[in-house]
């Protein structure tokens, strides 16, 4: 057993190194937001409340712990979808590829919302539920936002596929791939978390600047864009 577990050792100790180096990452986006204003903590006010603070009020403590659940389901899709991705791309005959990369991811992010929206449809009240409706878009528009939502976090979950296949496929040990993949999370993480802490703090404010939200969104797309086909680039340049 302990040579089994000695055998299992290194993989495990990426895994954990990779999950702190974006724990790490998190804190830093979070210190930022907090000198820039972008958290917020006096919830109760009668003016300016930011608009995610008025989402999260509706939540009960059943409910809220009932939507982080349904955000983990999201979240555990969208990861276990990468790492698919970049499993598969060790096969035979299969090679990593950034449009195939975007496409699984977006396909991937789709079902994540997908299962979203199925368990948060029982969080809220028949009441809750006919309010919302009343103020949203028709089915059509809907289904066509997450869409459009899902191929915007296609493309970074198709960057992060194609980076981990990198990753994997150019290591010449298990010990170099388990560094590559540390080193990966964090030259590419930290990109992703500056623009993830811009895009968060214009879309949490009590007015949304639509024109400013759409400026970060589109410099998110570009961002994982340039790590999806950069990352196919060195692999091509390195494993070739």
């Amino acid at each position: 057993m302990l040579k089994q577990m000695k055998a299992m050792a290194l993989p495990y100790a990426t895994l954990f190194a990779v999950a702190l180096v974006v724990a790490v990452l998190a804190r830093i986006g979070l210190a930022v937001m907090d000198a820039t204003g972008g958290l917020a903590y006096d919830y109760i006010s009668a003016t300016g409340v930011p608009v995610l603070d008025v989402v999260c009020s509706i939540l009960t403590g059943s409910a809220f712990v009932a939507f982080l659940f349904a955000a983990a389901l999201a979240l555990t899709l969208s990861t276990a979808g990468v790492a698919l991705y970049a499993a598969l791309g060790r096969r035979e005959g299969v090679r990593a590829m950034p449009f195939t990369a975007f496409l699984w991811g977006w396909a991937t992010a789709l079902v994540a919302l997908i299962c979203l929206a199925i368990v948060v449809s029982g969080i809220l009240s028949a009441v809750q539920v006919g309010s919302m409706s009343s103020k949203l878009p028709g089915l059509g528009a809907i289904i066509a936002a997450m869409v459009a939502f899902s191929a915007f976090i296609g493309t970074l979950l198709g960057a992060a596929s194609m980076v981990a296949s990198v990753c994997l496929a150019g290591a010449k040990s298990q010990k170099d791939a388990c560094l590559r993949l540390v080193a990966a999370a964090a030259c590419c993480g930290v990109p992703v978390m500056l623009l993830t802490v811009g895009t968060f703090v214009t879309l949490n404010s009590a007015i949304v600047d639509t024109s400013a939200l759409l400026m970060w969104a589109a410099a998110d797309v570009a961002c994982n864009l340039v790590i999806l086909f950069g990352a196919f680039y060195v692999g091509r340049k390195t494993i070739a």
